[in-house]
């Protein structure tokens, strides 16, 4: 659970790691709405699988800097994708190493979790059961080890929003099947529910750690979890045109995950999550509004 060190104050400076990406994207936008002072690292500045990233990175930080921790190879499919998500760690290493930093949040993922249908919490035991699990679970104790300064890890649960380059399972991949004309198609009868959270309230949540420079693990969920049958039909409302939904022979079993955000609750008692439905609803006007299809 996290521990916040002081009342909410705006940090001197944020160093977004990984600033060019979904959730990168996300907690800019948080930053320049709350007015505060931020430096975007991406590839283009970046590349922390060079030789050399770590005294790179450490020429860009101030001792009085929070930095946020986003950059990955995601999902991580292949031990390969594993490596080179831990070499980008060594990296951050070996950067605050040669430039402390006054705290840093890491944006991890729930698939630390092992699977099951009980209720999820921080204090759950993490046994991840994917590779992709595997590496944030090692990258958080790379970082664990590796710090002197105050670390929040942040594990959300599944993302969706305007602008996600991924194609996985769940409601962005439903939005881009609907909006090409094709059917939606599920595992089974997407009978599995999962917490889906849009992607703005991660740059909310990890604007209100920031400012009350937390230390410990919380996790990014609603409380809410949906079946992806449920998602699919939301998807389909909104569609511009007509939407098929479709089932198909399942594969694997059906497994559940539900949270328990009772921490969440405690950390940031005023802050609210977007439920699912109003989410897709502002990512279509999202999209609507800069003429881009979905993606």
């Amino acid at each position: 659970m996290l521990e916040h060190l002081r009342t909410p104050v705006s940090p001197e400076r944020v160093v977004v790691v990984g600033a060019g990406g979904f959730v990168g994207g996300s907690i800019m936008r948080r930053l320049a709405a709350d007015g505060v002072p931020s430096l975007a690292v991406t590839r283009r500045e970046l590349d922390l699988l060079d030789a050399g990233a770590g005294r790179s990175l450490a020429a860009l930080l101030r001792p009085s800097d929070s930095v946020v921790l986003v950059s990955a190879v995601a999902p991580a499919r292949t031990a390969a994708h594993v490596t080179q998500n831990l070499r980008m760690a060594e990296a951050w290493a070996d950067a605050f190493a040669a430039a402390p930093v006054a705290h840093v949040v890491y944006i991890s993922s729930d698939a630390v979790y092992a699977d099951g249908d009980g209720l999820v919490s921080e204090t759950s035991c993490a046994q991840p059961s994917s590779l992709h699990g595997v590496m944030h679970l090692a990258r958080e104790v790379m970082l664990s080890a590796a710090l002197k300064a105050p670390l929040a890890v942040l594990r959300p649960s599944l993302l969706y929003g305007p602008g996600d380059p991924h194609n996985s399972y769940g409601p962005n991949r439903f939005r881009r099947l609907a909006a090409g004309g094709e059917p939606i198609v599920l595992f089974g009868e997407g009978e599995e529910q999962r917490d889906h959270v849009w992607i703005e309230d991660v740059g909310s949540i990890v604007g209100l750690t920031l400012a009350h420079r937390s230390r410990g693990v919380l996790n990014v969920a609603t409380g809410s979890s949906v079946s992806f049958r449920r998602a699919a039909e939301l998807v389909a409302r909104l569609a511009s045109r007509p939407a098929v939904i479709r089932g198909t022979p399942r594969q694997s079993p059906i497994v559940h995950r539900h949270f328990d955000v009772t921490a969440c609750v405690k950390a940031f008692p005023a802050f609210h999550y977007v439920p699912l439905e109003e989410g897709l609803r502002r990512t279509v006007r999202a999209e609507t509004a800069d003429g881009a299809p979905a993606r």
